[in-house]
């Protein structure tokens, strides 16, 4: 294995003899693998398909630089807060009648139509009119009733700090707007929690954001791998370049949030859990070595790249390399490169954990996603759905898909 950690400060993809990965590998790693930590909200978004990407590309090569597409998955490290994907369309209708300030965002077609709306078709149409018309609002209209909304929850929060009248997910999407407007001052995105499931993922889990589905990140730090791709179509919460018109035209307008997934055991060994989307480009594993274990890493024939992301400890394999993990430090992996073997000195007090990204080598057999089966969180109304437990890394886990907990 040859390190990363030194390189990374002087350029992208070079080893630390000078090398490019492209030159060793001969071509482009197919993902991008990172760590990401969100102290602030990053903007609502959505990566385009290859299709539209390709599209994107042509018309408008400086603000998409190039013509792929970006699924994307994330693990979490810490509890992560991240909004995904649409509301249920009886949430929407219950926050439109509680909140008028929202509203008045919103014309009275739009409004009409998710009251209205009783199928999947009609429903999937009103989400389309109702995004269409809150994104289109004249931009005094949306910061006036985003003062008027701010002032109105702050009153209430002062009034009655325990006010318990209201349903808790109510409660908490009142919380997430007055937190995003602290962030976002007169960003009328900061009404997003309003139309876009507010989620909370355990430390451990997963979940996978296919192209064309909105998202935004909140708090937290997660592990990210993706496409090589950097095209991302933003729509609020931002400075950065938005583009409504595309964002608005490309999403698929389905209600729920992604799947929620704690991946599965692998390799016959339960302290190596894999996290695997159903795409091509990557997949990822986590390996968790004990105080006084050692855990031998399995022989990819693809090229890797790991993140030692928590403890330390050593490696060796047969042909005498022997590496110092530390927080922080970057490996690249050759395909065939020989198994290297962890090992955790007893008188350790936590783990060694990292985090390996290679090329998809299970892509018949997705964990966080099973397209033939989906499994959507059913929305705040879901009053039996289980609850969450936060997963032990080192435990086995199951592979289906799991409910999502919101705030």
């Amino acid at each position: 294995p040859a390190s990363l950690h030194v390189a990374i400060r002087q350029g992208p993809a070079q080893l630390i003899s000078g090398t490019t990965l492209e030159e060793l590998l001969g071509c482009q790693l197919p993902f991008l693998f990172k760590v990401l930590s969100c102290g602030k909200t990053l903007s609502i978004q959505a990566h385009p398909d290859k299709k539209l990407a390709e599209k994107l590309h042509i018309d408008n090569p400086q603000a998409y630089g190039d013509s792929n597409h970006k699924p994307e998955m994330a693990i979490a490290l810490t509890p992560f807060e991240a909004m995904c994907g649409f509301r249920r369309i009886e949430e929407i209708s219950q926050l439109l009648k509680k909140h008028p300030e929202f509203s008045a965002c919103i014309s009275n077609e739009a409004k009409l139509a998710v009251f209205m709306s009783d199928d999947p078709e009609s429903q999937s149409e009103a989400l389309r009119t109702l995004f269409h018309s809150f994104m289109n609002c004249d931009r005094d209209v949306s910061t006036e009733q985003l003062k008027k909304l701010l002032k109105r929850l702050y009153a209430e929060q002062s009034l009655n700090p325990h006010d318990h009248s209201s349903p808790p997910w109510e409660r908490k999407c009142a919380r997430a707007v007055l937190r995003l407007a602290q962030q976002f001052p007169n960003d009328a995105g900061a009404m997003a929690p309003f139309f876009l499931n507010y989620l909370l993922i355990a430390p451990g889990e997963a979940f996978f954001m296919a192209p064309n589905e909105p998202h935004a990140y909140v708090a937290g730090e997660i592990i990210e791998c993706m496409a090589c791709s950097d095209n991302v179509v933003r729509a609020g919460l931002t400075p950065k370049f938005k583009d409504v018109p595309n964002l608005v035209d490309m999403l698929t307008y389905s209600m729920g949030g992604p799947s929620i997934d704690a991946g599965t055991p692998c390799y016959g060994d339960t302290r190596i859990i894999r996290y695997t989307p159903p795409v091509p480009e990557f997949e990822v594993m986590i390996m968790t070595c004990n105080p006084g274990e050692t855990l031998t890493m399995p022989q990819l024939s693809v090229a890797a790249i790991f993140i030692v992301i928590e403890g330390s400890g050593t490696t060796d394999n047969d042909d005498g390399q022997r590496l110092v993990m530390r927080p922080g430090r970057t490996y690249f992996i050759p395909a065939g490169c020989p198994p290297l073997t962890l090992a955790v000195n007893e008188i350790k007090r936590g783990p060694l954990r990292i985090a390996v990204a290679h090329e998809n080598l299970h892509a018949d057999d997705p964990t966080v996603v099973n397209p033939d089966k989906p499994q959507h969180w059913k929305g705040e109304f879901d009053v039996n759905r289980p609850r969450l437990e936060i997963p032990d890394l080192a435990a086995e886990s199951p592979r289906s898909p799991r409910q999502n907990e919101l705030l």
